[in-house]
């Protein structure tokens, strides 16, 4: 069955809070995707943002963003007051996010939440507290890092950074509170979570989670179940994940984030990843795995080097991985991310394992990709692959036309769709129907691409900081008409959802 979505974050949408977060707004644009037509919502990680304010740099991958909790939800419970939310002062720029803004006023409103909620005398509390695994080692992470200031686990002193028992009994007394606070947040962000993806399923739309195939290095995965990583005995990160240079970059990305050790993950029967899994089909439908390729080949650099020149490649779990997760999630829809250098070993484990691949359209025409183009043109698709006009990371396809191409690509692509005369203005709308009628089963079109945005709604710039993840959806920009506009194109192509 053919069928479409709409890429859009949590943060992204519109609120009167600074943030997109599971206010009316969200269940209003579920309303605005079913009128469209549209049968999925593929959305960022919904972690708690860490280095950069980056969804894939996290404190933990398993606990929600606290950014997400509604104030209206908690004034519906009586927990705090419209006044309390007016004297926040969360409303900021409504085009886009100010994380710092957020940090310092938003925990105070949700402290006070807590504070006013005797939570501890809800059963439905007690029950998630007691079946939630990784919560204890999260909410005392939490309580901790928040006590040093914010600092980073690995810069702890000894007896808590190494975990030493007694230590982290005292911790646990002595942070009585914090660690109740951060259990209160995440039962809250899992109960108006599951509320939302309840409603959304009901108006015949399903959720594309995302997950990144690493956890960062400060994080509660890391200091408290080091021996999955590439640490010595000392706890200290030996090699980093990231990516060789490109035609993007000549030095590559260095992402930081810790990498695997594979061997004690086969020993376990991968079952730190299964664990992993499981909680993510139980709040998404559908799962998009970030970075696919580092499963059959991951790039190491070692610690300490300043960017990833330095790196090399290592085999990955290939399918060993993938037999177990078929094994315990039998007949669960996985998207896999194989983007970037593609190597055929890569395309044979995205064939083995069965899922499908990705297809950006704006890698078909662009010299920067050092992928293979020929695979991202439309008509050398496969059905059993997702198509986008572009992807969080990339420039918005109009930005990317206007002004990332050279003359003579943006020459190409006018001559591979036939078209000579729209403006480089309006080129999103020939990208999109070329997406939407090409053979790949799902077309999932950035929101930004849709309302024909330039670069300055783009979500992420890799390897650069400090405006990233902050474009925000304005309250009326997705109306009748563009609904109007995405069904009509969603129905020409045969892709209206049930």
């Amino acid at each position: 069955m053919r069928e479409s979505g709409i890429l859009l974050a949590i943060s992204s949408l519109p609120s009167e809070y600074g943030i997109g977060c599971f206010s009316r707004e969200a269940y209003e644009f579920a309303d605005r995707l079913s009128e469209a037509g549209q049968s999925y919502w593929q959305i960022l990680p919904l972690g708690p943002v860490g280095y950069g304010d980056s969804p894939y740099q996290s404190f933990s991958t398993f606990a929600g963003n606290p950014y997400y909790i509604s104030p209206e939800t908690l004034v519906e419970k009586g927990w705090i007051t419209e006044a309390d939310c007016r004297e926040a002062g969360l409303s900021s720029d409504p085009r886009g996010v100010d994380y710092v803004l957020q940090y310092q006023r938003r925990y105070e409103l949700l402290r006070k939440a807590y504070r006013n909620s005797r939570i501890e005398e809800n059963e439905k509390f007690r029950a998630f507290t007691e079946k939630t695994e990784w919560l204890p080692d999260y909410a005392l992470f939490m309580a901790l890092k928040e006590e040093n200031g914010g600092r980073p686990w690995y810069e702890w002193e000894d007896p808590l950074r190494l975990r030493d028992p007694e230590a982290l009994a005292a911790a646990r007394e002595r942070l009585e509170e914090g660690i109740g606070f951060c259990s209160f947040l995440q039962f809250e962000f899992y109960e108006e979570w599951m509320q939302l993806k309840d409603y959304v399923n009901r108006r015949g739309i399903r959720i594309i989670g995302d997950i990144p195939i690493y956890v960062s290095l400060d994080s509660s995965d890391v200091w408290a179940d080091p021996e999955l990583f590439q640490l010595d005995e000392n706890r200290r990160q030996t090699a980093a994940a990231g990516c060789p240079p490109d035609g993007f970059s000549a030095v590559g990305q260095l992402w930081g984030n810790p990498l695997y050790d594979w061997d004690y993950h086969k020993k376990t029967c991968f079952a730190w990843w299964l664990k992993r899994l499981k909680n993510c089909f139980d709040i998404y439908d559908v799962m998009r795995i970030d970075h696919f390729r580092g499963f059959d080949e991951y790039f190491s650099i070692p610690a300490g080097a300043e960017d990833a020149r330095a790196g090399h490649w290592e085999k990955g779990p290939g399918m060993d991985l993938f037999r177990k997760v078929s094994e315990a999630f039998p007949g669960r829809e996985i998207i896999a991310e194989d983007l970037g250098y593609v190597t055929d070993s890569v395309r044979q484990l995205v064939k083995d394992s069965g899922y499908p691949g990705m297809k950006v359209l704006e890698f078909a025409f662009d010299s920067r990709d050092s992928g293979c183009a020929e695979d991202y043109l439309p008509h050398n698709y496969e059905k059993n692959s997702v198509v986008y006009t572009g992807t969080h990371d990339n420039e918005t396809v109009t930005g990317w036309f206007s002004e990332g191409l050279k003359p003579e690509e943006k020459e190409a692509v006018r001559d591979y769709f036939c078209d000579h005369t729209t403006p480089d203005a309006g080129m999103h709308i020939p990208l999109i129907c070329a997406a939407m009628r090409s053979v790949s089963r799902l077309c999932i079109i950035p929101m930004q691409d849709l309302l024909g945005y330039g670069n300055e709604a783009r979500m992420n710039a890799p390897s650069t900081y400090g405006n990233n993840w902050k474009w925000r959806l304005l309250k009326d920009e997705f109306g009748e008409k563009e609904v109007k506009t995405l069904y009509e194109i969603t129905k020409r192509y045969g892709r209206i959802g049930k």
